[in-house]
């Protein structure tokens, strides 16, 4: 006969931080607890306080606050003004929460790497050598409502008096490296360049060839909270 699996046998912490991938961790999480039927702990971590963060963070973290409620997620953890290695506060995170399963976002781990101590993943594994690690690749494809964007492109961003030009020509002009997403149906180059900027992933407007600011765009369809499961 069959062992029917106790909801307490598993439980499963999402690492987010601040980038468009984290609604699709929170997913990945979402599905995992799903099938477990087990507890599911959302964790973000700044060193700033929460009333020093930028309205743009703010509203990262109101959105996955709002996920978290609407799943019933045990708790959405923030732990701010916390200046300590990110691998020791997750591991006291899932050491407090009993956690066996961990989801982290390949942005995490080069945006939170400890220098000098090797990866997040390396420093887990030592802090808590018994959970399980689910490492989510950022996603390459990019759209938009009606998904009209094409494949993304290899591109580089040069610097001109206050603005950016997009190129794809490597030289030592480059001031960043990324993947160009072109909007279908346009002579032109418009559409969104997606970096790495101080380990982050960056999504920025491309108009004629042109980026005016490197502001953090949302062109991704928000993920329907209603159909996570």
């Amino acid at each position: 006969m069959k062992q029917v699996k106790g909801r307490m046998d598993e439980s499963i912490l999402v690492c987010v931080y601040f980038g468009p991938n984290g609604e699709r961790l929170i997913q990945r999480g979402c599905k995992i607890a799903s099938m477990l039927d087990c507890p599911l702990y959302i964790l973000t971590i700044d060193p700033l306080p929460f009333d020093d963060l930028d309205a743009e963070k703010s509203d990262y973290i109101t959105r996955w606050q709002q996920i978290a409620e609407h799943h019933r997620v045990e708790e959405f953890i923030l732990k701010d003004n916390d200046k300590r290695p990110v691998s020791k506060v997750i591991a006291e995170v899932a050491r407090e929460k009993h956690i066996t399963q961990i989801v982290l976002g390949q942005t995490a781990q080069s945006r939170w790497e400890q220098i000098a101590k090797g990866s997040i993943i390396n420093s887990l594994l030592r802090e808590i050598p018994f959970v399980d690690l689910h490492i989510i690749s950022v996603s390459r494809s990019l759209k938009n409502q009606e998904g009209l964007f094409e494949k993304g492109v290899r591109a580089y961003l040069v610097k001109e008096e206050d603005h950016y030009r997009l190129s794809f020509n490597h030289t030592k002009e480059v001031d960043f490296e990324g993947i160009f997403f072109k909007e279908q149906g346009t002579d032109f180059n418009n559409g969104v360049f997606k970096f790495m900027k101080d380990k982050e992933t960056m999504q920025v407007t491309v108009t004629d060839d042109i980026v005016k600011e490197l502001k953090n765009v949302r062109m991704t369809e928000p993920i329907d909270i209603d159909h996570l499961h």
